[in-house]
């Protein structure tokens, strides 16, 4: 396989999904020396079926306002491999979604279950419709309209959806109650439920800690440990909330949170009462951060910036991709970052992550250091089938040995002989060699 050719063909196949461009163009440049040293791998075209989806759905969702009008959004549904377990993968609504973030997010997908170890394929769905500001009865609406036309495409050992941008506990309660409705049945069939009806708990933390967990093992091969650190947060919604909740816990000190509005800077560092804050900012339906530094007189607001020309030792992107640039690598680096642990998904540009390996800074990517959710999800999927609940402990010790596993993982491929750990290559080759040996095994399909 020759990646450069390989990637032309893709972007004169799909000009303008760029998101999708991206995420295939690190991933080919990561694998292409194991890959042809595979020539089965190339006989059939492994990598070229891997670039593909499945199956892409698109439908209309009409659904009604409050004030009696009738709205239409986009819905979409990307199955994109499913060699090694059903689909799996969040629904996000936003009004940033289209085609190619969704490809994007589906690719990454594949590789990220795959690391998990758990038998997961990948996939990814959503909407441009935006929850902020609508009623619960809207979003109720809108739910159930998306369902109506979703629910055919997926099933407990077809497609298994779960929440991501914009698609929390509500929403997920809506869309599986019409699912149940439609189906006739009460299945696994989402993740991320209400532990009424077979959710799993710590799931809605669960990304968080495991990013914490992962950055952990990071740090253990630095010689060094998390304790005392400073760390600065992108974000402040449910990913932010658990690395926030999980990193002070474990004796760091959180000094950054932001919004679209701009970041805020807390010199004390986040306590239990401004991490519960955070919740209820972000149920507050405004989208911005500003009000954290009317509410606690340690931190200050800075308006229209990003939190990485802050001072500090650990930074971790937690908000969406390409969040993290080269500008803002550079002045992470000049004030002497230790370690970029990447949780939201692709947060740092292909600039910003060329700076931090090229200056032997540790950069963890996103489905490695984010892969905590889904693993979670699996867990969630499993207690649905054997129809058992585990508690808070057993599920927690689970998402250790996952986020262990995975770092496992990435050393195993990653480590270069200087010993620097190219977490990106190694967790790139990992994935994509579970994937690969899955789908040579199963023949031309």
């Amino acid at each position: 396989m020759k990646a450069s050719i390989l990637l032309q063909n893709l972007e004169q196949k799909h000009p303008g999904e760029k998101e999708f461009l991206q995420a295939v163009r690190e991933v080919l440049i990561s694998i292409e020396d194991i890959y042809n040293a595979h020539p089965e791998f190339e006989s059939l075209q492994i990598a070229e079926r891997l670039v593909e989806p499945d199956r892409v759905f698109m439908f209309k969702v009409p659904w009604m306002d409050d004030n009696g009008k009738v709205q239409v959004n986009t819905g979409y549904r990307i199955q994109f491999n499913n060699a090694i377990g059903p689909y799996k993968g969040g629904l996000r609504f936003h009004a940033s979604v289209n085609l190619s973030i969704l490809k994007f997010l589906g690719f990454e997908q594949i590789f990220k279950n795959a690391l998990t170890t758990l038998p997961m394929g990948g996939g990814k769905g959503g909407s441009d419709f935006n929850p902020r500001g609508k009623s619960d009865a809207e979003i109720m609406r809108f739910c159930q309209a998306f369902m109506l036309e979703l629910w055919k495409y997926i099933g407990p050992e077809t497609d298994i959806p779960a929440g991501d941008i914009g698609v929390g506990s509500r929403e997920i309660g809506y869309l599986y109650g019409m699912y149940r409705k439609l189906a006739h049945e009460n299945t696994g069939i989402l993740t991320g439920k209400g532990l009424s009806y077979g959710g799993s708990l710590i799931r809605p933390e669960a990304t968080g800690f495991g990013a914490v967990y992962f950055l952990k093992h990071m740090l253990a091969c630095q010689q060094t440990e998390l304790a005392g650190k400073t760390v600065l947060l992108s974000g402040f919604g449910n990913v932010a909330w658990g690395v926030a909740l999980k990193a002070t816990e474990l004796g760091a000190k959180v000094v950054t949170l932001s919004g679209p509005d701009g970041f805020i800077y807390d010199k004390d560092g986040l306590n239990e009462e401004k991490i519960d804050y955070m919740l209820d900012l972000r149920a507050s339906n405004n989208d911005v951060i500003a009000p954290y530094a009317d509410r606690f007189p340690s931190a200050v607001f800075i308006p229209g910036k990003k939190p990485w020309e802050v001072k500090a030792d650990i930074a971790m992107p937690c908000a969406t991709q390409n969040e993290l640039d080269g500008n803002d690598a550079r002045q992470l680096i000049a004030n002497g970052i230790q370690i970029v642990a990447e949780v939201s998904n692709m947060g740092c540009t292909p600039e910003a992550i060329d700076l931090f390996i090229g200056h032997q800074i540790p950069y963890g990517p996103g489905k490695a250091v984010n892969a905590g959710g889904v693993a979670t999800s699996g867990l969630e999927m499993s207690q649905n089938a054997m129809k058992i609940n585990w508690t808070k402990k057993e599920v927690d010790e689970r998402l250790h040995q996952i986020m262990h596993s995975i770092h496992e993982k990435c050393l195993e491929y990653g480590t270069r002989p200087d010993g620097y750990i190219d977490y990106m290559k190694g967790a790139n080759i990992a994935g994509f060699m579970k994937v690969a040996e899955a789908m040579l095994a199963q023949g031309v399909i």
